[in-house]
Parts: structure tokens; C-alpha cells; sequence
């Protein structure tokens, strides 16, 4: 479903980046976050999409379900954790509902002329979003659309696309994790530079929950220590002593509750920081996140 906010008329709404996201309070009391998918260039407006996942935790079911037209809903600013750097050329891979942000970034490039292509893959006619919208866009001789049900648009030959790797040239890529983690070891393979490739995940990976063990965490402002057992998340720890940590997504891929780490080493298991930023091992996300060593001392 495409969702549409406006603000009131004599109002303009915060400008925002290609890539961006919003936090949006369902009408059951959750906040989840969706990437706008119009053109930067709006300020009348933001557009989001929602993909209905009967089988996940309940927000997309309110947005599709409890959302209607004329409702007000309170949002957050944008916020924009998958920017566009200035590039020669920028290559836009979207799987599935990953078009979203996607679709911000080519309306962006289209705009100013800027020289990209972008490749749409889907399981479906039928559940590929924004179709007819791409299809007649002003850059639409620059998009590649494969279907897995249509056999005449031919497959992602992800190796081709990815063949010339090259420092002036910048990979973007959202969608399902096994898309993306398919695309983003393919560009590793090629010899892509790790500065050069952007990603955006919707969800953390799937954790063996079962391995987990008790640890503590230490505040480093007074000295207290919290004690996290198997079952709980730090966030859920802390709570019950009295301690708040702003959350959002709760799945470790927005970095609303993300915790400076002063000493000890974290068992990082979102999908907000990098590579590199997780190895520094000085900040993580207590949403998702849990420790490998006995102790965490943060900064709180």
C-alpha cells in the first residue's frame, strides 16, 4: 500500500535526503520506520510504502489495516542513514520492497542529470511495487526490471553490472538480506572498495537466540551495575531498573538506542553499523546487541 502525508496546507514539512526515513506511530501503539520513496525535491508531501507481512510483528498489519485516509499521525523528522555521495556514475540494486529508497535516489539523479542505472529485481508482476510509475518515469530507458515470474525480462546478471569496479562509481543496495547479501559479496568478489558500496537493511539477521548468556552492564556515569540475563535485552534490563533507553525499531537497523562501549567487547547483531564500526567495538545498539565478554561499561 502507498501511504501519502501531507502537511497542514500553509505548512511545509521538513526537507529531507534521498535515502531518508521516517518513524511513524501506528494507530496500535507501535513506531516503525519507512524509507520515503517521492523525489527530495517535495515539500508538500512524503510518500512511504508498506509491504503487508502477515507473519511479521504487527506493523505493517496496522499501517494496511488501521491507517486511513484523513487520519493525522505524528512522524518523525527525516532522517537519512543510506545517503547519495557525489559520484560519476551510481548504480541503484533494489530487491522487492527495497525499491523505496531507491526510487528517492533515482528521482534525485534524474533531476539533476547525474549519470546512474538502477536494476529492480521481483518475485511477482503482481508484487512489484511502483511498476507502471517506473516504467513511465523520465529516467525509465535508465532501469533494468527482472521478474521471476516473467521470463522475458530476463534475469540480474549481477556480475556484469558489477564487472568495473572502480572509485568514481557507487553501488547502492536495499532489499531482502539474502538479495543483499548476494549482491554485496558479488561486489567484494569484483574487487570492490568497501567505501564504494552503500547498503540499507531492513532487518537484522536471524540469531541463535539459544547460545545466549547472562552478562552486565556497568554505567560508567555512577558506577552501577545491571545485570542482563539470557532472556532479556539490555534495553529490557536496564528498564527494569529504572533506566530509559530511547528505542525505535527494536531491531538493531535504525541506531536510535545506539550506546557509546567504554570497555568490553560487544556481540554486535544489528544492521545499523558498519563493518569497520563494529570493529572498533566502541558503540553498540542494546536493542538487539549483546556482550562477549563478562562485563560492558558504557557511557549512560
Amino acid at each position: 500500500m502507498l501511504f501519502e502525508f501531507r502537511a497542514s496546507p500553509e505548512d511545509l514539512l521538513p526537507p529531507f535526503t534521498a535515502g531518508s526515513h521516517i518513524d511513524i506511530a501506528l494507530p496500535n501503539g507501535l513506531i516503525r520506520q519507512y524509507s520515503l520513496c517521492n523525489s527530495p525535491d517535495e515539500r508538500k508531501r512524503y510518500e512511504i510504502a508498506v509491504l503487508l507481512e502477515p507473519s511479521g510483528r504487527g506493523g505493517s498489519r496496522s499501517a494496511h489495516i488501521d491507517l486511513l485516509r484523513g487520519d493525522t499521525v505524528r512522524i518523525s523528522e527525516p532522517r537519512n542513514m543510506f545517503p547519495l555521495v557525489n559520484a560519476r556514475h551510481s548504480i541503484l540494486v533494489a530487491g522487492g520492497i527495497g525499491v523505496t529508497p531507491i526510487l528517492s535516489m533515482a528521482e534525485h539523479l534524474a533531476r539533476r542529470g547525474a549519470s546512474f542505472e538502477l536494476h529492480y529485481c521481483s518475485r511477482s508482476v503482481a508484487r512489484t511495487a511502483f511498476l507502471e510509475r517506473i516504467q513511465s518515469s523520465a529516467f525509465a530507458n535508465r532501469v533494468r526490471v527482472y521478474i521471476d515470474d516473467d521470463h522475458g525480462r530476463g534475469n540480474l546478471d549481477v556480475s556484469a553490472v558489477l564487472r568495473a569496479p572502480s572509485p568514481e562509481t557507487h553501488l547502492y543496495v536495499c532489499g531482502p538480506k539474502g538479495f543483499m547479501d548476494y549482491v554485496i559479496q558479488s561486489a567484494n568478489g569484483a574487487g570492490w572498495a568497501d567505501r564504494c558500496v552503500h547498503k540499507e537493511y531492513f532487518a537484522a539477521g536471524t540469531i541463535d537466540e539459544g547460545k545466549d548468556r547472562p552478562f552486565e552492564v556497568v554505567l560508567a556515569s555512577t558506577g552501577r551495575v545491571v545485570p542482563v540475563t539470557s532472556e532479556q535485552t539490555v534495553v529490557q534490563a536496564l528498564a527494569l531498573h529504572g533506566i530509559t533507553v530511547p528505542v525505535s525499531c527494536e531491531q538493531g537497523f535504525c541506531g536510535t538506542c545506539a550506546i557509546r562501549v567504554l570497555d568490553g567487547v560487544p556481540d554486535h547483531r544489528d544492521a545499523f553499523f558498519s563493518d569497520e564500526a563494529k570493529a572498533a567495538n566502541d558503540c553498540f545498539t542494546p536493542c538487539c546487541s549483546r556482550a562477549k565478554s563478562a562485563q560492558l561499561v558504557v557511557d549512560y
